[in-house]
């Protein structure tokens, strides 16, 4: 068993060296014309008329015309915004962090003079990590966005905004002030509330092409390693401290048995192993049939700060809920690290903005290009009765897909615990039981030996060619099995149950 887990180190090691496809360019955009020389990018999208905007730390924001290529100043002074939302070519809806705001030129000379408070019912302790992430709107004109938990690497103010709430305060990451750690709704008639709790550093909200909104979350504390939540209405995804918050929950989260609020979490659809799939997952976008991406539609985008990397998700919905697949898709240089913020430019192309703030990342915007040739990958990866089934863009080749050393399958999943992170817990060699391959040679079935839900499955195809000799660009595919597609067993709560010493401190 330790040479297995001696082999699986390889794959782990070697999946961090992804690539991009030759099918796609990668282009360095040069930066706005800052005063403060700070490139770093937290806010990115279009405008109606197709113009790029953009938001620095520096609380600046600037348009680029990419037909004269042309940067100018919009708006300034602005406190940290990290999302953008353009309503019309003079008109943004921006997350700085005291509020969500209205910024407008109304007199047209092309520089906002008018900034409207749009909401500004949360809390702030004055904590440096009490973040304001990502604004999206869905379709009926609701906004949602996101507060981060505040850090105990940090103190908070003697004053603060809203109630001090001594039971959130305690733990690594708090929500010491209200609503901290919760995705926030602003209805069409204006009012505020939280829609979901449980979320502990929640950098990049999304939907999908049916209206599903989903969040990334950031491993560390409740967090055994960083996630993709489909977010639902008074759910609880498993951060303990804005817990604090929902109406109903008594006690100070923390100090909760954690046999509870296991019991009381939501699940991840899609779980990315720390260290080999994504560290800090940051911004979620759906490639719309607008996009020139390759045959892809309807899939999700997802940012990866640490490495320089930008992932696509394959939901699907199993017993009523969605789990998936993730897999690297742009990987590795020229592609910088920080991939924050993203967003679909007129011509179809992708754009990315990128961010370090002090942690693992980058600066910088960049634009990624599809030369409208198939490149060899993994299309998707869907759940079967015995197994999973693989469709490629392209037809493999038959002699290496058909041997069971091309498919080292294994599982494992990670505890729900409060300490920081989680191993890897039940981690199983998965044998192949068979293997069958279609007619076009485009979609293999892989049977395993044992499925076994709630754990997640990974495999590093191994030497897959197209039939013509294509090598697969990214080999490393993860899935995240919750339920099957028949007969599940009752969810496990997989937890850590922290010992105490003789002082009675948690260890």
């Amino acid at each position: 068993m330790k040479s297995f887990f001696t082999f699986i180190f390889i794959f782990w090691t070697t999946s961090m060296l992804g690539a991009t496809a030759p099918q796609y360019s990668v282009t360095n955009i040069p930066a706005p014309p800052t005063k403060y020389k700070n490139f770093q990018i937290d806010g990115l999208t279009f405008l109606p008329n197709g113009k790029l905007v953009v938001c620095l730390p520096s609380g600046e924001i600037f348009f680029r015309d990419l037909k004269t290529e042309s940067w100018e100043l919009f708006a300034e002074g602005l406190h940290n915004p990290l999302g953008v939302i353009a309503l019309s070519n003079s008109e943004l809806i921006v997350t700085q962090r005291p509020e969500l705001t209205r910024v407008r030129d109304l007199d047209g000379d092309g520089k906002a003079d008018d900034f409207e408070v749009i909401t500004d019912h949360f809390g702030m302790s004055g904590n440096y990590h009490e973040f304001n992430f990502t604004p999206v709107r869905d379709k009926q004109g609701n906004y949602f966005f996101a507060l981060g938990t505040g850090s105990r690497g940090d103190g908070v103010r003697t004053i603060t905004r809203g109630i001090f709430n001594e039971r959130g305060r305690l733990g690594r990451m708090h929500s010491s002030a209200p609503y901290r750690g919760c995705i926030m709704k602003l209805t069409t008639e204006g009012k505020t509330i939280p829609w979901s709790y449980g979320h502990r550093t929640p950098n990049g909200l999304g939907f999908d092409l049916n209206g599903n909104l989903f969040v990334t979350d950031n491993q560390g504390d409740w967090v055994g390693s960083s996630k993709l939540f489909h977010v639902q209405k008074d759910h609880f995804y498993g951060h303990a401290a804005s817990l604090a918050w929902k109406e109903g929950f008594e006690g100070t989260p923390v100090d909760t048995p954690v046999e509870k609020l296991a019991k009381m979490r939501s699940r991840a659809c899609v779980v990315f192993p720390h260290g080999t799939m994504a560290n800090s997952p940051t911004k979620v976008l759906a490639i719309t049939p607008l996009a020139k991406m390759g045959p892809f539609t309807g899939q999700l985008l997802v940012g990866e700060m640490n490495r320089p990397r930008i992932m696509r998700v394959m939901p699907e919905k199993v017993g009523g809920e969605l789990q998936g697949a993730c897999v690297p898709f742009f990987d590795g240089s020229p592609l910088g690290r920080g991939c924050n913020r993203m967003d679909w430019a007129p011509d179809g192309s992708l754009f990315v903005g990128q961010t370090k703030h002090t942690w693992a990342g980058g600066e910088g915007i960049q634009q990624i290009k599809w030369n409208s040739e198939t490149p060899f990958e993994i299309q998707n990866m869907e759940l079967q009765e015995k197994g999973f089934k693989f469709t490629f863009t392209k037809p493999v080749n038959r002699e290496i897909a058909a041997k069971k050393e091309t498919w080292p399958f294994s599982r494992h999943f990670y505890e729900y615990r409060e300490a920081y992170g989680s191993p890897r817990s039940d981690e199983t060699k998965v044998e192949i039981s068979a293997i069958h391959i279609s007619k076009d040679a485009r979609t293999i079935e892989v049977e395993l030996a044992e499925i076994k839900a709630w754990h997640i499955h990974e495999v590093t195809v191994q030497n897959l060619t197209s039939s013509s000799g294509d090598k697969l660009t990214n080999n490393y595919i993860v899935y995240t099995l919750n339920r099957l597609l028949k007969n599940t067993p009752p969810e496990p709560l997989q937890i850590k149950v922290a010992s105490k010493d003789s002082k009675g401190k948690k260890s």
